[in-house]
């Protein structure tokens, strides 16, 4: 009897301290302030950032975060204004987009000084070597800013040709090298990555004040660097009569080792040349274009104009077509066919680094794997306007470029590089030998 009793009162005993430490943990959890929201929190690194009004949290707004590798993630601030999402990587970009119709009724985001295209409710935020970013939206009392699709349509066809013009200057030097020597160059990409890169290097040696002198020489670097790997290395490979598909193996096994030596110097973070955060102004209504656009898109004209005239007028221009048309005949005519080819080389990887320059500020950031980003791009434009064809390349260019950034106003920003190789692939369902090529005669 006696060792019942005792039980019972030990077991009394054992409810009552629980149900003391139930009272004690509900009055804490209620003390407790609440926790922001959070969504993939299994990622190893964080975007957190605040939503206030004049001081005071402002609690159900929808944000969206979204990155590369097609990451997106949706959260909605918490009661105490607070959000925090989960991101895959570190050093990296993100865009954190504010639904202004979360919004209560009479605020807005009035200004954002980290504003990167046209709407003040879009902010892009880099998590740097901590693997965390902070970032607040800047709201208050005002109109909500909106932007008409006329508007829209007018500065995505502006930024289509910007890019479209970037694209050509590549697309040209990788069509002239296949024309006359017959190599799909997959290595080109990384010609496109060494002109930003040089760049990079010499700004950070002379200072930003001299990027006018630093983009010369890089140009300069990047003519050496197409001379050296024709003369080390694709010059002693035709010469051994090697076939066009071990070239085109030898240069995917290039374009890894000078990829991954690029890493290895500059390390997978993204760097910034001086300029790329310039101030935008406005056009008309909502249409925004900033200094850097408008100089870049004027040295593509000026650079594609000089090549055309250069290509049609000048000797060594024309022996640029005749080897492309045939390159036996134009031996045989007496054209020295290495020495053009070497030209082409030279040419071909200076047009890539400017492009590779004014990629870097297009994106903006510079990094190591940049070049491979736009790669398939660059192929496409070149298969599009024709094979071998330095107008087509433009053409084909131009073209892509306009897609790409037309079709993000129908479809997420992820897929336009996608929706734009499915036009392609349509195109040369009908016309194979692409917008300017010409039909192979086959037997």
């Amino acid at each position: 009897m006696r060792t019942r009793s005792t039980m019972r009162r030990r077991i009394a005993r054992l409810a009552s301290a629980l149900s003391a430490f139930a009272l004690a943990f509900g009055a804490l959890a209620i003390a407790a302030p609440a926790q922001a929201d959070v969504v993939n929190a299994e990622m190893p690194f964080k975007v957190s950032g605040n939503v206030q009004n004049q001081g005071k949290p402002v609690a159900g707004v929808t944000v969206t975060l979204t990155g590369a590798a097609g990451y997106t993630a949706t959260v909605a601030t918490d009661a105490d204004g607070k959000f925090v999402a989960g991101v895959p990587a570190k050093e990296a970009d993100y865009t954190v987009t504010l639904d202004e119709t979360t919004l209560p009724e009479g605020i807005a985001v009035i200004d954002n000084p980290a504003t990167t295209f046209v709407e003040a409710n879009v902010q892009t935020v880099t998590v740097g070597p901590g693997g965390r970013a902070t970032m607040n939206f800047f709201i208050g009392q005002g109109e909500r800013h909106t932007t008409s699709f006329v508007d829209q349509v007018v500065q995505r066809l502006i930024s289509g040709l910007n890019f479209g013009l970037m694209l050509a200057l590549a697309s040209v030097g990788l069509s002239l090298i296949y024309g006359t020597t017959g190599i799909s160059n997959f290595a080109h990409a990384e010609l496109v990555t060494f002109g930003a890169v040089a760049t990079f290097g010499l700004v950070a040696l002379m200072g930003p004040g001299l990027l006018w002198l630093a983009i010369p020489i890089a140009l300069i670097l990047s003519a050496g660097l197409g001379w050296g790997l024709d003369a080390a290395l694709w010059a002693p490979l035709r010469r051994r009569g090697m076939g066009l598909v071990q070239l085109m193996i030898v240069s995917i096994g290039l374009s890894l080792g000078i990829r991954y030596t690029y890493q290895f110097f500059i390390g997978g973070s993204t760097e910034q040349l001086p300029g790329s955060d310039a101030e935008r102004f406005k056009l008309f209504g909502s249409v925004t274009l900033s200094i850097t656009d408008i100089v870049s898109m004027g040295l593509s004209v000026i650079l594609i104009v000089a090549f055309a005239l250069w290509l049609s007028r000048t000797k060594i221009g024309k022996a640029t077509r005749a080897i492309s048309d045939n390159p036996s005949l134009a031996a045989s005519s007496g054209i020295d066919v290495d020495g053009v080819v070497r030209i082409v080389w030279i040419i071909g990887s200076v047009l890539a680094g400017f492009s590779g320059i004014l990629w870097a500020y297009f994106r903006p950031g510079i990094r190591w794997d940049m070049g491979g980003q736009i790669l398939l791009l660059i192929f496409a434009a070149t298969t599009l306007g024709g094979l071998g064809t330095a107008y087509g390349a433009l053409v084909g260019s131009l073209i892509v470029g306009v897609l790409v950034e037309g079709s993000s106003l129908f479809i997420p920003s992820d897929l336009k590089y996608v929706g734009a190789l499915v036009i392609l692939i349509g195109i040369l369902l009908f016309r194979p030998q692409g917008i300017l090529g010409r039909k192979e005669r086959v037997g």
